[in-house]
């Protein structure tokens, strides 16, 4: 892609940004069908709020992807949630980056609602505590990470993370032949660790570390009701939105999760945990 297209989308995608971030007018509805969709464009909601990050290079991810429409929305106070009315919905993929919030038992089920329609799932870093309250998101995203000692649930006592800033990590990828996979090589990072959440049977791993600071699991995908899901621990930046193999790891989950890329299913449509012999749960 010339730059000339290069500076369009990322243009595009700033202003965007600069949109979403505004406070709507009092007793709106959150924007959920973004600008006026793009034919053949894979049309893409990015889901903020919760948690700082370097706004001003965290939109670089999503830039020169000339088949995606790129919306952002960050979770406020004071402004109609995004998933209290889910039914003028018009993304393929949702793209969670947000942490520790609570949805009302309506909102559950609209963010359900979307993953039986098929709506495409990507998890980045922090979203893995996205809505930690709430029990069906560990089945959904295939990951338990809670945020208060003590926690039980169904039997089973929880540990809460630890976590480490600005850790050099190698990254090995575990199964070469997912679309989403494919061609990469094993490569090294810098970023935050995360080390003592569980890990869920279902996962299809993808990409893993040795590093003793975090939990051996880095990527995996998985489905849940009609959607395909995929999780990438990574992110926490601002150095890892510029990486070129993240950037191309999260395009390629976008385009997965929207059925553009690749047939290949997990081996949760088949049996829990098929495919990757560690997936148990509490496995760290």
């Amino acid at each position: 892609m010339n730059g000339q297209l290069r500076y369009v989308t990322a243009a595009a995608v700033t202003i965007a940004l600069l949109f979403a971030a505004a406070a709507p007018a009092p007793g709106a509805k959150p924007a959920a069908s973004g600008a006026p969709a793009q034919a053949g464009k894979i049309r893409v909601l990015v889901v903020t709020g919760g948690h700082k990050y370097d706004k001003k290079v965290f939109p670089r991810i999503f830039t020169g992807h000339d088949d995606m429409q790129v919306t952002f929305h960050e979770h406020k106070k004071g402004r109609p949630h995004l998933f209290d009315d889910v039914s003028a919905w018009a993304h393929d993929v949702m793209v969670l980056y947000n942490f520790k919030q609570r949805l009302s038992t309506a909102q559950r089920a609209n963010f359900i609602k979307l993953l039986e329609r098929g709506v495409g799932l990507v998890v980045m870093h922090h979203a893995i505590a996205a809505y930690s309250e709430w029990r069906e998101y560990p089945k959904i995203i295939g990951a338990t990470y809670v945020l208060r000692k003590g926690v039980v649930r169904d039997g089973v006592k929880y540990e809460r993370p630890v976590w480490k800033h600005g850790v050099k990590m190698k990254l090995h990828i575990e199964d070469p032949t997912h679309p989403i996979t494919a061609g990469l090589a094993d490569y090294e990072i810098v970023d935050e660790t995360y080390k003592k959440w569980t890990y869920h049977k279902g996962n299809h791993l993808l990409i893993s570390t040795d590093c003793p600071l975090n939990n051996r699991q880095i990527a995996w995908t998985r489905t849940y009701a009609k959607a395909r899901v995929f999780f990438h621990q990574i992110g926490h930046g601002p150095g890892i939105f510029k990486d070129k193999t993240y950037r191309t790891l999260i395009a390629r989950g976008i385009r997965w999760t929207a059925r553009r890329l690749g047939d290949k299913t997990d081996p949760a449509a088949q049996a829990a945990g098929a495919g990757d012999k560690s997936s148990v749960v509490g496995s760290r």
